[in-house]
């Protein structure tokens, strides 16, 4: 595999070289040389970190435009929700929970919160929420996304500062360009 190619697998294997790329913000001698270093670019450690520069700066001519899109759905909180074993989501009668994946369910008993959006929400739109709330320190306990819906379970004390950071999320997801949703 050439350099430009490995350089090019390299940017995709990290989403946040890749969106700075597109976004015209990265400063590629920086990043060749970090990409160098982590990525193990040119195999033995004495990669040419201006030809990485060099691919890194073709690679952006040939992506789309960073550009985002804004998602409509309405966003609300839900308080005293827990996740738990799915089986004891059962065996309490909680037929509904709001979220179930694998054996863990997001049920009415508990001391967390889950942020709920339904409406024009994806796993980009799910994405765009838990790269912004990761940003600002909001631990995330459990989270998912189907048909119209998305839900975020969060500690109590984050429930108001999530329910902002998700509806800024949906103001303004990333598109791939051309108009679809992020990758």
């Amino acid at each position: 595999m050439s350099l430009a190619a490995e350089t090019r697998e390299a940017a995709r294997a990290r989403p946040f070289v890749l969106d700075a790329l597109r976004a015209g913000v990265l400063n590629h001698s920086a990043a060749a040389a970090w990409l160098a270093d982590e990525a193990d670019l040119g195999g033995d450690g004495g990669a040419d970190t201006d030809a990485i520069a060099t691919a890194l700066r073709r690679f952006r001519e040939d992506l789309p435009a960073y550009a985002t899109a804004e998602r409509t759905a309405s966003v609300s909180m839900r308080s005293g929700v827990g996740v738990v074993d799915a089986s004891k989501a059962d065996a309490s009668g909680d037929a509904d929970p709001l979220l179930r994946v694998g054996g863990a369910a997001v049920v009415s008993e508990g001391r967390d919160t889950a942020i709920i959006a339904t409406g024009e929400v994806d796993a980009g739109a799910h994405a765009a929420v838990l790269r912004r709330l990761d940003a600002v320190g909001v631990a995330v306990a459990a989270a998912g996304v189907a048909g119209d819906a998305l839900v975020v379970v969060v500690g109590r004390r984050d429930g108001a500062t999530a329910v902002r950071v998700v509806e800024e999320a949906l103001a303004a997801v990333p598109t791939d360009g051309a108009g679809g949703a992020d990758r």
